[in-house]
C-alpha cells in the first residue's frame, strides 16, 4: 500500500487554512484525515529514525486538531450562553469593555465570524508564522486585542482560563473576591495565572475539607499515633516551641504491609489537626499531555500553601517516585519525580518559617519502601513502620467492626483475636463480615426469593456465634506472609526513622 506524501501535505494545508478562516467543521474533517493517513504510513515505515520523525509530525498535527476542537467548543458555549454575555456587558466593566460596546468593528464574515458581539477574540495562529488576513479599516488597533499564541502546549491551548484574561475579567474577579471577603465566605483558591481546568480537577478530586476519621476510629498503632502527633499535631498547637532545630518534619512516610491502616492514619491526622486534606494518587497527578503532570504537581503544592495548614497525602508513593536511572524509565516520569522533589524542598522552607498557619505536611504511604528513590527517602525525614495489629489491637478491631452486630453469649473476642494472629486489619474486617453473614445464610438456605421476602426481620438478624467466627476464619486467609514481614523489618533496620 503506497502513501501519497503530497496528499498528506495538501490536506494539512487545507486543514490549517480552514481553521484560519473560521471553518472549524471542515478543518476538523481534514485534520482527522491527515492523522489517519499518517497512522497508515507508520505501519509501512521500517526505518526507526524516519518512523520517529513521522510520529513527531503526527503528535504536532494532533495538538493542532485538539486546539481547533477546543475553539469550536468554546464558540458553541458562547452562542448558547446569552445570559453570560449580558453579564459581561453590564457588570464591572472597564474602558476596554466600553470600547467594544460602543465601537464594535465591522468584520468580513469570510475572515472571522465572531461568536457573539461581546468577545473580540482572534483565531489562534495555528499555521505558526503565517499571519491572519489583514483587518478591515474599522477594526480596532492591536493594543486593544490580545495577540494569538503560536504555542502548541496544552497550557497555552487553554490559556484563556488563566493569565490571558481580558482586563474587564480581571476587574470582575477582584471585585468578586472583595465581596466574598466582606461576606466572610470561605477562602477560595484563585485560578488566575493557572489552567482553570487543572485547578477544578484538583479541587474536585483531591481536596477533602473534613475526612472525619478520629484516633478512636483507629485500633492499636499507639506508637504510630504518638509519632504522628509529635510530627504534625503538636507544631500546630504550640508553634512557638517548634522553631529552629525543633522545626516540624517536612515529610513522614508510613511503611508496612497492605491493610494495616496507613490511609486511615493519614485521614486521622488531617481530622485531629483540622487541616485541609489533599488525598493524592498516581492517577490524580498524571496527564496525557506533555508537561502537564509537572504542572499538576506544582499546582498541588501551591494550593496546599494557599489552604495551609494542610496535609498532602500521597498514597502508594512508590508508583510515582520510584528509583531514577533505570533503563525502562520514561522521560516524563523522571520530570514528574524531579518536580515532586523540588516542591518538597519548597515545603521545607514553609515549615521552617515563623507562621504556624502556613505549615504544609507531606504524608506518604507505601507497601514497597525498597523501590523509593534515594532523594525522596531523604526528604521523608520520618519513616514509620505500621505493623500488623497486636492481640490487643485485634480485640479493638473486632469491637469496632462488630459494634452493630448481635453476638451470641459464647463469643469470646480475646479467643477470636488469638486465632487471627498474623491477620492484617483489612483481613480481620473481612472475617467479621463473613461471620456476620453466617446466620443469615443458614436461615435462607433452600428458600425461594418470595419466601425470603416474607421472613420477619427479627429472624434475619440472628446473633453471631463462636462457631461462625471459626468457620469464617477458614474461608478468609491472611494476606501477608512471614517473608514479607522479614523484608519490612530488614528495611526498617537500615533506613527506618522512628
Amino acid at each position: 500500500m503506497s502513501i501519497d506524501y503530497t496528499e498528506i501535505c495538501e490536506n494539512t494545508k487545507l486543514a490549517r487554512e480552514n481553521a484560519l478562516f473560521g471553518s472549524y467543521d471542515t478543518s476538523l474533517v481534514y485534520y482527522q484525515g491527515v492523522i489517519q493517513q499518517i497512522q497508515k504510513l507508520l505501519v509501512t515505515v521500517k526505518d526507526a529514525s524516519k518512523k520517529n520523525r513521522w510520529q513527531q509530525v503526527r503528535s504536532e498535527i494532533n495538538i493542532e486538531y485538539e486546539q481547533v476542537k477546543d475553539i469550536q467548543k468554546t464558540l458553541a458555549s458562547f452562542k448558547s450562553d446569552s445570559s453570560r454575555s449580558a453579564y459581561s456587558h453590564n457588570d464591572y466593566g472597564s474602558p476596554f469593555d466600553d470600547y467594544s460596546r460602543h465601537e464594535e468593528p465591522t468584520r468580513d464574515p469570510d475572515v472571522w465570524p465572531p461568536p457573539t458581539p461581546v468577545e473580540n477574540r482572534p483565531s489562534p495562529n495555528i499555521r505558526g508564522g503565517v499571519q491572519r488576513p489583514a483587518p478591515k479599516r474599522n477594526e480596532p488597533s492591536n493594543r486593544y486585542r490580545s495577540k494569538p499564541s503560536s504555542s502548541n502546549t496544552p497550557d497555552d491551548r487553554r490559556g484563556r482560563y488563566g493569565g490571558g484574561s481580558r482586563p474587564s475579567d480581571r476587574g470582575r474577579d477582584n471585585r468578586g473576591k472583595d465581596k466574598k471577603k466582606e461576606e466572610g465566605d470561605e477562602k477560595k483558591f484563585d485560578p488566575s495565572g493557572h489552567d482553570k481546568d487543572l485547578v477544578e480537577n484538583l479541587e474536585r478530586d483531591i481536596v477533602q475539607k473534613n475526612p472525619n476519621v478520629h484516633w478512636d476510629d483507629i485500633a492499636d498503632l499507639v506508637e504510630a499515633k504518638k509519632l504522628l502527633q509529635e510530627a504534625v499535631v503538636l507544631p500546630l498547637i504550640i508553634p512557638d516551641f517548634f522553631k529552629g532545630i525543633r522545626r516540624p518534619w517536612k515529610g513522614v512516610c508510613m511503611i508496612g504491609p497492605p491493610g494495616t491502616g496507613k490511609t486511615m492514619l493519614a485521614k486521622g491526622v488531617a481530622t485531629e489537626c483540622g487541616t485541609t486534606f489533599f488525598n493524592c494518587s498516581a492517577a490524580s497527578l498524571t496527564s496525557k499531555y506533555r508537561g502537564e503532570s509537572e504542572k499538576l504537581v506544582r499546582l498541588l503544592f501551591e494550593m496546599a500553601r494557599f489552604y495551609a495548614p494542610s496535609t498532602i497525602f500521597i498514597d502508594e508513593i512508590d508508583s510515582i517516585c520510584s528509583k531514577r536511572g533505570s533503563g525502562s524509565e520514561h522521560e516524563a516520569s523522571r520530570r514528574v519525580k524531579s518536580e515532586l522533589l523540588i516542591q518538597m524542598d519548597g515545603v521545607a522552607g514553609v515549615c521552617g518559617g515563623e507562621d504556624s498557619s502556613k505549615i504544609v505536611m507531606v504524608l506518604a504511604a507505601t507497601n514497597f519502601p525498597w523501590d523509593l528513590d534515594e532523594a525522596l527517602r531523604r526528604r521523608l525525614e520520618k519513616r514509620i513502620y505500621i505493623p500488623l495489629p497486636t492481640v490487643e489491637g485485634r480485640v479493638e478491631l473486632l469491637k469496632i467492626n462488630l459494634k452493630e452486630v448481635p453476638l451470641a453469649p459464647d463469643v469470646n473476642l480475646m479467643e477470636v483475636a488469638k486465632v487471627l494472629e498474623g491477620y492484617s486489619g483489612a483481613d480481620i474486617t473481612n472475617v467479621c463480615r463473613d461471620a456476620a453473614m453466617m446466620s443469615f445464610r443458614r436461615r435462607i438456605k433452600g428458600l425461594t426469593p418470595d419466601e425470603i421476602k416474607r421472613i420477619p426481620k427479627e429472624e434475619l438478624n440472628m446473633p453471631t456465634s463462636m462457631e461462625d467466627f471459626l468457620e469464617a476464619k477458614k474461608k478468609v486467609n491472611k494476606s501477608v506472609s512471614q517473608d514479607d514481614l522479614k523484608k519490612y523489618e530488614e528495611w526498617m533496620k537500615e533506613f527506618g526513622s522512628v
